[in-house]
This record gives C-alpha cells, structure tokens and sequence, in this order.
C-alpha cells in the first residue's frame, strides 16, 4: 500500500514539473533550437529521475562512464540500451552531460506537453506502419544528428521486456551505426528491479546501469554486430542481476 501512495505521489510529481517546462520549452523553441532548448526539456527528466529516487527510493549505480568520450565533443556513437522500464528513457538524458537523439514512434508526440515539447527537438520520430520510409528517415536525420555529435540512442528490443527476459534484437542501430560509420555502445539497465513494464507501481531498490566499450562498426556487418552487442549486454545482465537468471543463479 505505501508503494501505491509514493508511486501516485511520484506521478503527480511528473505532472507538476512537466507542464511548467513543456511550456517555457515551446515558447523558448520560437527563438532557440539545438542543445540549449535540449538541455530545457531534459531538466524535466532530471526532476523525474529525481523524483523516483526521492518519492519512491529508486535509486541508481553507473559503471563505465568512462568509456564514453568526453575530450571531442563530437565523436559521434549510438548507445544501444537494454529496455526493461520507463526509467532508462528518462534516465540517460539525466545522466549523460552529452544531447542525445532517441528514436520513437512519432505516437509519442501526441502526448500533453511531454510529446508537444518532444516535437520541437531534434529527434527521430518515425510511423512504423511505413517501414520503407522510417528507415529512410532514420538513416538521413541520423546521419546529419552524428556528423553535429549528438549521439543517437536506439534499443534493440524495440519495446520493453520483463525482468529476467531477452527480447529480439532488431539491426536498426548497427545498420545506422555501418551506414554511418560510427561506433556502438552495449548498455546493459536492470530498471525492471524497480520500475516493471506495464506497472504503476515503482518500488525500492538499486538500479544499475553498465556501459561498455565502443564497438567499432567499420567492415561489420550489421546482423553479426548487433549480435555482439546482444552477447555483451545479456552477459552483462546475469552478472548485475543473477537473481532474474535462474540458469545463472543456479
């Protein structure tokens, strides 16, 4: 009964804080564009980050920051990010001193104040009813995000997926990544600890978060570099979280 009450308090959190910055975000859009207004819409994800930890006890852990670059602001990488909850789409952004560009179902943009302000960022929403013309879309705005720096997140499962599950891992993002030359960054999230999906409640814990090293995607192909980051990441989730794996705790 108290994760019901905190976790409610937490959403109306997440209500209070994003209809202020959606606002001043859509009228800051009329004369700023690029990271500034980026950097706008991500303080919202902050206060929901924030909030979970605060309100609900989620708490979070990071390891390997360090490989990600920080000297040049410009090498371009595509993060490819497990997908178990809500909270690792909140949470990068929060986290990483570095804009990112997600790629969603323009669905999304419908959403009050939250997907009205999304709208005016530079991301990649795509119809996925149109898949010819969503890759297009994805390759051209991805190329020219990349080649500004700014480093383009895409989970390879697509949707999220229960604790202790593997999704199917699609070649979306090592096709971008070959196309565009550019690395790719495994990312292994046990968010489904705290956050399930399809769950109202959140409840107490540690998140962890692990970031490996930069894959290179020149001379790769795509099916057998997406394959090697499923191995990474899967691998990397029995060890945070040997108690989703029975194989593993076992």
């Amino acid at each position: 009964m108290l994760s019901v009450l905190r976790s409610a308090l937490f959403f109306l959190w997440m209500t209070l804080t994003v209809v202020p910055i959606a606002i001043v975000a859509l009228l800051a859009s009329i004369f700023i564009r690029g990271d500034r207004l980026y950097w706008i819409c991500a303080s919202f994800l902050r206060l929901s980050v924030f909030g979970a930890r605060v309100l609900c006890g989620v708490r979070y852990r990071v390891q390997g920051m360090e490989h990600l670059p920080s000297a040049d602001r410009l090498a371009p990488l595509i993060l490819c990010p497990k997908h178990q909850s809500t909270w690792e789409t909140f949470a990068f952004p929060a986290l990483m001193a570095h804009p990112l560009a997600y790629v969603f179902k323009r669905e999304l943009l419908y959403i009050p104040f939250f997907g009205w302000a999304m709208a005016r960022l530079d991301m990649i929403h795509i119809d996925r009813s149109r898949r010819t013309q969503a890759w297009a879309r994805v390759v051209e705005q991805g190329r020219a995000l990349l080649a500004r720096g700014v480093w383009v997140i895409m989970f390879p499962e697509g949707t999220r997926v229960a604790r202790g599950e593997r999704g199917e891992y699609k070649n979306g993002a090592t096709r971008l990544a070959v196309t565009a030359g550019v690395p790719v960054v495994p990312i292994a999230v046990t968010s489904a600890r705290c956050w399930p999906r399809k769950s109202f409640v959140l409840r107490p814990g540690l998140i962890e978060v692990s970031i490996g090293r930069p894959i290179p995607s020149v001379g790769r192909r795509p099916d057998e570099l997406m394959r090697e980051v499923e191995t990474w990441i899967e691998a990397e989730m029995r060890r945070l979280d040997p108690q989703a794996y029975p194989d593993t705790a076992a």
